[in-house]
């Protein structure tokens, strides 16, 4: 199809502000499913998406929409996870488009993983268009919501559409302010070939099936290709898009988005962010912005019968197959057998794999403390990681020990900051700014530790503040931090056969400041 045909864009939105509902809208009203094949949240496919209303696989739809002018345009949407533990992956989905629709609530305004998210989109170059949705709320406050999004995100809101996702009152008026406003895609198809990879999953029959977005050249069925991140190459076997059904066809052009089926065996080789091109003529250089991804968050998962531990590693590496972020190997306890220390990308991307691994292999699972990884350089100079206390180095080696540093955007009503400003102070939080975005919203900006928002912070936080305050951030680097190891015995062990979990032995480490210690970090169990 002509590039000046084409749009692609992406949805932002905080949790709950109405996302994959203006999805379906859009699914439905360009006809991609019938009403007999369209149900409630259609893109997001895993029951805990539905569950908890979030999404946390990317999926790329194409949409064939005839327009108020007679023209039919393709239109892509990049549907991408919201939450901040996928912030990479959102920014890749973002830079396979050249627009975005901000979502926001009309009746709560502008949050925190809007902010994110949007200050990303911007960074891309995206044409963003704001619009206000559940206007048909009694609680909607539509000037108020064009007034935070000016002050909070600095854009024009004086031609926001305004719609109801829900009722679908006003969603035309987005397909027609998306076919204007965006711009088409820009790209040769003659170059050499450049197309992103901004997601992949493995299936069983068809091996790693991969979303892509062309940026130059032509992908075409039976090509062979070379993955620029660690040059193996493979062979086209089949290209598709999914409408969201999946339809298969012979070439991708420049500024197309759709997937990739090459007899990948592992997950792991299609790294997100890298750069497919083509094996006998390769690009010069990958497409950028391309990182490794790091697990933040480490703990311990042990199963709840010992002899269990085989099904739970046979598990693991099913899970692994599906999702290359997350990393295992094993530990054992003194308390809880033997087990296995996961690392995640963060507090939600824990959650999710445990109860994958409960709902999907049938396992009943213990989950440690989480714990962050620690960055220490010892008195020779070498510098080594740790993420599990038991590991932690003797104390006459260790010259410099650093932990990972957040920087936290915290978005709330005026009347709860006081108890917001006594919580992050008392987190060891540093402010660097404090603004009103409306006349009744403060944002924050603190550094924090991380190894201090892991456990109990986001659930304290909407304790403070009624559940009005949101949360979102990201790395920033690390601090120096002055720890000890602390080992603690305690009485334990198994009850009735059961493991005694408040019982095993725990290790703390310790924030030696000024003349007395602060609490860190408990990290059960480990042995000491």
């Amino acid at each position: 199809m002509d590039a000046a045909k084409i749009r692609n864009f992406a949805i932002i939105a905080h949790i709950d502000h109405g996302k994959s509902t203006l999805a379906d809208r859009l699914l439905e009203l360009t006809g991609s499913l019938t009403a007999r094949e369209m149900q409630a949240q259609v893109l997001d496919s895993m029951d805990l998406e539905r569950e908890r209303g979030i999404t946390i696989k990317a999926h790329a739809v194409r949409m064939m929409y005839t327009a108020q002018d007679g023209e039919t345009y393709q239109l892509n949407l990049i549907d991408t996870p919201g939450h901040v533990d996928f912030s990479y992956e959102v920014s890749r989905s973002l830079a396979s488009c050249e627009g975005a629709l901000l979502v926001v609530d009309a009746s709560q305004g502008v949050e925190a993983q809007t902010l994110a998210n949007s200050y990303l989109a911007i960074n891309h170059g995206l044409k963003i268009i704001p619009v206000i949705n559940k206007i048909d709320l009694q609680s909607a406050d539509i000037p108020r919501t064009k007034e935070m999004i000016e002050s909070a995100v600095g854009l024009d809101a004086t031609d926001a559409v305004l719609i109801s996702a829900k009722t679908g009152q006003g969603v035309p008026d987005v397909l027609e302010a998306i076919v204007r406003r965006v711009p088409p895609p820009k790209g040769n198809p003659e170059n050499q070939l450049q197309a992103l990879v901004f997601d992949s999953w493995f299936d069983a029959y068809r091996g790693v099936i991969v979303l892509t977005r062309v940026f130059q050249g032509t992908l075409r069925k039976g090509q062979r290709i070379r993955l620029m991140w660690n040059g193996t190459t493979f062979d086209a076997e089949t290209l598709g898009v999914l409408t969201p059904k999946p339809v298969e066809i012979e070439q991708l052009q420049a500024g197309e988005v759709g997937f990739l089926v090459a007899n990948i065996k592992n997950v792991a080789d299609t790294k997100i962010g890298d750069t497919i091109t083509h094996d006998g003529n390769p690009a010069i250089e990958p497409l950028p912005g391309f990182e490794e991804i790091k697990p933040m968050v480490f703990a311990g998962l042990y199963t709840v019968d010992a002899h269990e531990h085989t099904q739970l590693r046979e598990a693991l590496e099913k899970l692994r197959l599906n999702d290359s972020s997350f990393f295992f190997e094993p530990e054992s306890s003194v308390a809880l057998g033997f087990g296995f220390r996961c690392g995640f990308l963060g507090l939600l991307h824990m959650e999710i794999i445990q109860e994958r691994l409960e709902r999907e292999f049938n396992l009943d699972l213990i989950t440690t403390a989480p714990g962050v990884r620690y960055k220490i350089t010892k008195t020779d100079g070498e510098v080594v990681e740790i993420d599990n206390p038991s590991r932690w180095l003797n104390p006459s080696e260790i010259a410099k020990v650093e932990e990972p540093v957040i920087l936290a955007t915290i978005l709330s009503g005026e009347e709860y900051v006081g108890g917001i400003l006594a919580l992050v102070e008392e987190k060891r939080g540093k402010q660097k700014t404090f603004e009103y975005v409306a006349s009744t919203r403060v944002m924050l900006h603190y550094e924090l530790p991380l190894n201090e928002i892991v456990l109990d912070f986001y659930d304290r936080l909407k304790s403070v503040s009624r559940g009005y305050a949101s949360l979102d951030y990201h790395l920033a680097g690390y601090w120096d931090s002055p720890m000890v190891k602390l080992d603690r015995h305690s009485g334990g062990g198994r009850a009735c056969g059961r493991p005694v979990h408040h019982r095993a032995p725990r290790l703390r480490l310790r924030t030696r400041q000024g003349p007395g210690f602060q609490n860190a970090r408990t990290d059960p169990p480990a042995d000491v």
